[in-house]
């Protein structure tokens, strides 16, 4: 999904931002520590 908007390369933010405001516009809005391993 993220690539069809062509933000492709904020793959990982965009699973973490909750906001539609946020994944519409590339930043993060509400900040929040999450922990998560990439294998």
């Amino acid at each position: 999904e993220a690539a069809e908007l062509g933000k492709g390369s904020f793959k990982y933010a965009w699973v973490l931002d909750k906001l539609k405001a946020e994944r519409e516009r590339g930043i993060t809005i509400d900040i929040a520590l999450w922990k998560f391993e990439t294998l």
